[in-house]
């Protein structure tokens, strides 16, 4: 599919791999948060959310990195750009996203505003945000408090800005932010604001530009400079920026019509804080303290400094707009910046480009619903990469012009000093989750992929570099704890970015699939040797992710129990990673045979793993429960606790646990199987298949080499036969179980009425161990609030399940049918069950035929409002009966999958009508 390649946004990307023109060295890398993070956290008791505060942040400066809003910065964020208010009522300037903390949420952690990631391309060249702003005084104190009041029952909802009457009568702005790059170091910025409400308002404007500091933390650094270069028009002031690392050259911003440019320094208020005398008379918060509170004296009159803003002071009629216009330019000699025709002619351009580039990359038929949906989708994931750096050395030892922070080298990542982060790197949610999360990481690259198979393939491989990963092999968690365990889906999504690029781009990266298999074999060795307590092939992982989806926390078993846990899921997760692992190395075997020992290996892990799971062990255990045909979590008690008189018990609780073996499903073509370099492969595959062994001739684990009902021919290798595949998807397909109107729940629906209880063990409370289904937030603490498996729709999972029946139904055939929903009488191939799936999935943001979006449940602004209804946000997760989202509300990580869905959907329609 070379057209892709052929837009003029692709022109630009094979620049950029080239080296010859780097489009990406500015970009979206400015966080929504920075404030609240583990990496500002140098208190001694490790609550990053109470040490440095939303309200803190307005007076300190930040030790690694910064934020705003609808802001951009260089690759290096040495120099930072973004857009600050004031609609004259605030207490404030609103320089930053406002939400509330992991405490002070009703159910977690949560931004309270309202704010759109409307476009974006791989390169940059283009972006667009949206941001609504209240004219009445933003109600930061009854957003604490009524949230803080509604923690007394779980059950209740969360209270929202909209809630609280702010934007009644459409009082607010839409603040409209644009860039289009002329040249990778040339940007056009427009900023255009429109009054929506009935009457005219005021509004304070200041687009800011500063240096991120690194001046305050190494006395020995130079500090670099912002400063009012003269300009030769009236109405344009110019500022200049100077001192940066050798790597960036000199920067002006251009402003048009501004009132005056204000500066100060991006310097911790230390007089604010009690903690002595300033370094300068100019802080962080001068802006503030000028505009906000008339102190004429917190700007320097000097017109220098490392924070400067020109300031627009603007009255906006009812329903009017105002358009304001900046240019950041290495060109300190522009001679007209603003000449209207080729400033608009260019914003225009870079739109219609945008448009093409994104019709490349699906053109087939879609309507303009599901095409915005899918836009949106990809441009999210673009909005949320992040500039990130993080030195756990430097971190624990702290500063030296600072006290040392204490306990700090016993306690978070104190194991991780060889971790050294200074990447682009893509978030889960720039708000929510302003730092990397592996396993979340390995499903943005399947998006991402298609639109930038350069990004997607540095994503996975920024774990896995020396810097990143642990010298004993383990891939960091993130950033809250680096030792915590994700799943191991990276090589599945190596594989699948190998495939994919394949497939858009005409060739796949052998060089990248090589790196990262030779990084993800220590990895998977880090596995065996840590988490198999047993060496018997059963796995224990902990929670790996699945927050709250059992009695208790999995990677902390309370020593009223004791003991520990063999896991269904982590077993099936490492049967996925060695079954993606062989499929890898027999790919690279097909022209190196120095990778066929490899593969040998790894088909002898997955038959290895694939007994474990599927056989009853000499004392009774077995993970696969033929009574109920699923697949449970087993306890293994400790300290002399018995239940029934046994030291071990099924915890026969239906979850998205039972579930992961179903993913490890892989198939091996026969074209590949013939290729003379595989020789030896297949023979000591033949050899073991017919050999009789314990391996292969069990009744459990699937092994074909007689593809004749199927559409591939080859080898397939599944930890789960046909036989138990039916009996699992009769429960994930029942409505009443695992299968919701959107999608796979995470929890069965069985327990709403039916909760698990853990048998004759209860808390120190007295209270019993219980999982019981919740369709929305939890009701329980446990990793925060708003991270909840017991019940709502994850697309990740959803996800993998979906290519793993579509790998099955290539093996299996179209006389493989089962009944889909259950109970319905009607019987589909797994095909067709994965694309009812992937219908479900989608339509959580697809007008329904009331007009209405499922992901907005009971909202009326977004169902109903003209100015909001065409707006998409992507959530962590879905509420499991009805679709409406949850959780973290920018999350277009993971749940940007929604992008590559939509993309197979309709390639595949397309192809059916031909």
């Amino acid at each position: 599919m070379g057209q892709i390649q052929d837009t003029e946004e692709g022109r630009r990307l094979a620049l950029t791999q080239q080296g010859i023109a780097d489009w990406k060295h500015w970009g979206p890398y400015l966080s929504d948060r920075q404030w609240g993070t583990v990496r500002e956290d140098y208190s001694g008791d490790g609550q990053p959310w109470t040490y440095l505060t939303h309200d803190d942040a307005r007076f300190r400066a930040y030790r690694w990195g910064e934020d705003g809003i609808a802001g951009l910065c260089d690759a290096d964020q040495y120099l930072c750009f973004a857009v600050t208010f004031w609609n004259g009522q605030d207490d404030r300037l609103k320089e930053r996203l406002f939400g509330l903390t992991n405490n002070e949420g009703n159910h977690g952690e949560d931004v309270k505003e309202y704010y759109f990631y409307l476009d974006n391309v791989p390169s940059h060249a283009y972006m667009k945000c949206l941001y609504k702003y209240p004219q009445a005084k933003f109600p930061y104190d009854d957003l604490r408090a009524e949230n803080n009041r509604r923690k007394a029952d779980p059950a209740n909802f969360e209270y929202e800005l909209l809630d609280t009457g702010v934007f009644a009568e459409n009082r607010y702005f839409n603040v409209l932010v644009e860039y289009a790059k002329h040249t990778p170091e040339d940007i056009l910025i427009q900023v255009s604001i429109t009054n929506r409400g009935p009457e005219a308002a005021p509004l304070c404007l200041l687009p800011t530009l500063w240096f991120r500091n690194t001046w305050s933390w190494s006395p020995d650094r130079p500090k670099p400079t912002l400063s009012l270069k003269p300009a030769t028009q009236s109405d344009l002031a110019i500022i200049e920026a100077r001192g940066m690392d050798q790597n960036m050259e000199m920067m002006c911003l251009y402003c048009e019509g501004a009132e005056r440019v204000l500066f100060t320094e991006n310097e911790t208020d230390n007089v604010h804080f009690g903690w002595g005398a300033n370094a300068s008379a100019y802080v962080k918060d001068g802006f503030e303290r000028y505009l906000v509170h008339g102190q004429q004296d917190a700007v320097n009159p000097l017109e220098i400094g490392t924070k400067a803003a020109p300031l627009y002071r603007l009255n906006i009629p009812a329903g009017e707009t105002r358009v304001l216009r900046l240019r950041l330019s290495n060109t300190a000699t522009l001679e007209n910046p603003f000449a209207q025709q080729p400033f608009s002619a260019l914003l225009q351009t870079r739109r219609q480009e945008a448009d093409a580039f994104y019709q490349a990359v699906t053109p087939f038929p879609l309507s303009d619903d599901l095409r915005n949906i899918q836009r949106q989708a990809f441009v999210g994931m673009l909005w949320n990469k992040q500039f990130y750096s993080y030195v756990v050395t430097d971190w624990l030892k702290g500063d030296a012009v600072y006290p040392p922070p204490p306990q700090r080298k016993a306690g978070r990542n104190a194991s991780w000093t060889h971790l050294f982060m200074k990447d682009i790197i893509s978030m889960p949610d720039n708000w929510e989750y302003p730092w990397f999360a592996a396993w979340d990481l390995a499903f943005h690259a399947i998006p991402l992929v298609m639109i930038d198979p350069a990004f997607a393939q540095q994503q996975m491989l920024a774990l896995m570099q020396p810097w990143s990963m642990h010298p004993n092999g383990q891939i960091p968690a993130y950033e809250w704890s680096f030792n915590d365990l994700n799943p191991p889906v990276q090589a599945w999504a190596v594989w699948r970015i190998y495939k994919i690029e394949a497939k858009l781009y005409g060739t796949g990266n052998r060089l990248f699939l090589e790196q990262a298999f030779q990084k993800l074999s220590l990895y998977f060795t880090w596995w065996l040797n840590r988490k198999d307590i047993d060496g018997n092939d059963i796995f224990q992982g902990g929670f790996l992710g699945l927050d709250n989806v059992g009695p208790f926390d999995r990677s902390n078993i309370p020593t009223g129990i004791s003991g520990y846990l063999d896991q269904s899921d982590a077993t099936g997760w490492m049967g996925m990673f060695s079954l993606s692992m062989l499929r890898i190395a027999v790919e690279l075997a097909s022209q190196d045979e120095s990778y066929e020992q490899m593969a040998i290996q790894f088909l002898l892990h997955f038959l290895f793993i694939a007994r474990a799971i599927n056989e009853c062990a000499e004392n009774g255990e077995s993970l696969w429960d033929d009574t109920d045909g699923f697949y449970y979590d087993v306890l293994h008690l400790a300290d002399g606790i018995e239940i029934g008189g046994e030291k071990f018990i099924s915890m026969k609780l239906r979850s998205v646990v039972g579930l992961v073996p179903l993913l490890a499903i892989e198939g091996i073509d026969i074209a590949f199987l013939q290729s003379p370099k595989l020789a030896d492969f297949r023979q000591r595959f033949e050899s073991l298949l017919h050999a009789g062994t314990e391996l292969t001739s069990h009744a459990d684990v699937e092994i074909k080499d007689d593809m004749d009902s199927g559409f591939m021919q080859g080898i397939m290798l599944a930890l789960v036969k046909p036989e138990r595949l039916k009996r699992i998807l009769a429960r994930l397909l029942d409505e009443n179980e695992f299968l919701s109107p959107h999608g796979i729940r995470s929890l069965s629906k069985y327990h709403e009425q039916h909760p698990y209880v853990l048998p004759d063990l209860s808390m120190n409370n007295g209270q019993p161990y219980k999982v019981q289904y919740v369709p929305a937030e939890s009701r329980t603490s446990d990793f925060g609030g708003n991270s909840n498996w017991r019940g709502p729709v994850w697309f990740p999972i959803n996800f993998l399940l979906i290519e793993a029946l579509q790998k099955f139904h290539q093996y299996l055939g179209e006389d493989f049918k089962v009944e889909c929903p259950t109970g319905s009488g009607q019987f589909m191939t797994l095909w067709d069950v994965a694309s009812e799936l992937s219908a479900r999935l989608i339509s959580i943001f697809q007008l329904d035929a009331t007009g209405d979006r499922p992901v907005y449940g009971n909202t009326t602004t977004f169902q109903q409002d003209p100015d909001w209804k065409e707006l998409l946000l992507f959530y962590e997760y879905f509420h499991g009966d009805n679709g409406a989202g949850l959780g973290a509300s920018h999350q277009t990580g993971w749940t940007g999958l929604v992008a590559k869905l939509i993309q197979q959907q309709s390639e595949h329609a397309a192809r059916a009508k031909k």
